[in-house]
């Protein structure tokens, strides 16, 4: 299929990892990765990054896109659709035109706090090591939000003696997803390497970081001299919206898509992982398997598949 995929967004699972699938197997299609960055970063990997010195990480989470298909470093973009829903044109920043046949959107989502990776290479790793000084350096930490775990379990395994408290909405760690053993183990753990657990409780307003006094809605008092937000992500699809027209986006800002990971008005434009409003724990891992199948049975004009 001599054909233009343009994708937007490289993460490791998402936008790369459709890219690299379809170059396996459309040998003819020419495939553009669009991101900000000349590389991957391995998000799950930032808490070991950050808290552990003396590793190799910085040199094997920074995941450069290999040659299998055209990249272009772009920080914003804008997206067009043709009146008959057959094709358009991404807009880059600097003013060039992608043509496609299919879109793919993998845009992913807005993080805070030290799951922020900066949109500049230059200034990725000085952010993470900016915040491996701020950790270092404190001593009472105040956690709230996404990977609050994975942070409190490497910072007791380096420094032992540092405070870290943890307040929690529900009265079991994690979410309901996985399995309620495996929620109490991670919380006997936790308790036994001295991490202060709130749980079925809430902050209502997290404070800026830095030295803090946290009170949650229950009265429990928190003295923090490091408060630390990393709460849920926000979806990356602003350009989307602005593109598309608000009706593309739900109240949450996620791109409205089919069963088939295709926009609702555009066939030709599939979107995935945490930029879409399906309710799955693993986004990106199903639509690594499905999204690369439906790109291709759409472009030979067979029809999706449900996902």
């Amino acid at each position: 299929m001599s054909k233009n995929i343009v994708i937007v967004g490289g993460g490791t699972g998402g936008g790369s990892g459709v890219a690299r699938n379809l170059s396996a197997k459309l040998s003819a299609a020419k495939i553009t990765l669009v991101n900000p960055l000349p590389y991957a970063v391995s998000r799950p990997t930032l808490p070991r990054m950050t808290v552990s010195a003396g590793n190799d990480l910085f040199e094997t989470t920074l995941i450069p896109y290999d040659k299998l298909f055209t990249t272009r470093t772009a920080r914003s973009c804008r997206v067009s659709s043709r009146a008959d829903k057959k094709g358009g044109t991404v807009l880059l920043a600097d003013g060039k035109q992608l043509p496609y046949d299919v879109l793919v959107l993998a845009s992913g989502s807005h993080w805070e706090g030290l799951l922020n990776i900066p949109g500049d290479s230059a200034a990725v790793t000085e952010s993470i090591a900016a915040g491996a000084r701020a950790l270092k350096r404190r001593r009472n930490f105040f956690w709230s939000g996404a990977a609050l775990t994975e942070y409190a379990g490497e910072i007791k395994d380096v420094w032992p003696s540092k405070e870290v408290a943890i307040v929690h909405g529900s009265s079991n760690l994690m979410n309901s997803t996985y399995p309620s053993g495996f929620r109490k183990g991670l919380e006997k753990s936790l308790r036994a390497r001295g991490v202060k657990l709130v749980l079925d409780d809430y902050v209502d307003e997290i404070p800026a970081p830095g030295p803090a006094t946290i009170k949650t809605r229950k009265g429990t008092v928190i003295e923090a001299d490091l408060v630390v937000a990393t709460r849920g992500p926000c979806p990356r699809t602003e350009f989307v919206g602005k593109s598309l027209g608000a009706g593309t986006l739900d109240e949450k800002s996620q791109i409205k898509v089919k069963p088939t990971f295709q926009l609702l008005e555009h066939p030709d434009i599939f979107a995935l992982g945490d930029a879409i409003d399906t309710v799955e724990q693993n986004q990106v891992a199903e639509a690594y398997v499905h999204a690369p199948i439906n790109v291709i049975t759409y472009l030979s004009g067979s029809g999706c598949t449900m996902k």
